[in-house]
């Protein structure tokens, strides 16, 4: 079930015109703009079915850059998003795709600063609600909307339980986990939404669990 509450239906406070095309995207651009952890110097934006084909009428590209400029969907400067991106330095660059996706409302994001480079494809499913169904490669199904910890690391036996019961230890409760892999014995993914954001002391940690791991936060 998508919706527990009809505040979910009605979405966000936000800049407008769209709940899905709007709102959505900006939580989308923002998701990965904290995935990320830095702003890009580069992010090259791959829209797909609905997004590729209203994204300007329905503001779909400055609701991406405003997130990835890390506003909120309310922000005032969504708006202005697009020329406050070259302000910032920030080069931006639209691809309409033609792929049929699995969802009408879906992006690719490339993001490069440097030598650091992360692409994540997210989803805008209504009422300002999304999913990150993709990090490199890697699938997951991500709200963004919750405190999270994403453990990238190699697939050995034993790990996912080594990160549950810190967070045990820690009386984290686990809302949502899923953990992904391109082929066994490889780079896997852990994404594990919290009911609580994980702290400073926990989130160390987990990344001293082991020298081999690529551990993200995403807090309230």
């Amino acid at each position: 079930m998508k919706y527990r509450s009809v505040f979910d239906i009605i979405g966000p406070i936000m800049i407008g015109p769209s709940s899905s095309h709007t709102a959505g995207a900006a939580r989308i651009g923002r998701a990965a703009r904290t995935l990320f952890g830095i702003q890009p110097e580069s992010v090259k934006v791959s829209l797909y079915g609905s997004f590729a084909e209203t994204y300007k009428g329905h503001g779909t590209d400055f609701a991406l850059v405003g997130g990835l400029l890390d506003f909120d969907t309310s922000d005032t400067r969504i708006p202005q998003s697009l020329s406050l991106a070259k302000t910032a330095q920030m080069d931006v660059t639209f691809i309409e795709e033609d792929a049929i996706s699995d969802h009408p409302n879906t992006v690719r994001l490339l993001l490069k600063a440097g030598e650091k480079e992360m692409e994540i494809v997210g989803i805008s499913i209504g009422g300002g609600k999304i999913q990150i169904v993709e990090l490199n490669g890697l699938k997951l199904n991500l709200s963004g909307m919750n405190p999270a910890i994403l453990v990238v690391h190699n697939d050995r036996y034993g790990f996912i339980s080594k990160v549950t019961n810190l967070l045990a230890k820690y009386q984290v409760n686990i809302s949502h986990m899923e953990v992904s892999r391109k082929e066994k014995g490889q780079v896997a993914l852990m994404a594990i939404e919290t009911d609580e954001n994980i702290s400073d002391k926990v989130f160390e940690e987990i990344k001293g669990l082991s020298n081999d791991l690529q551990v993200t936060r995403m807090i309230e």
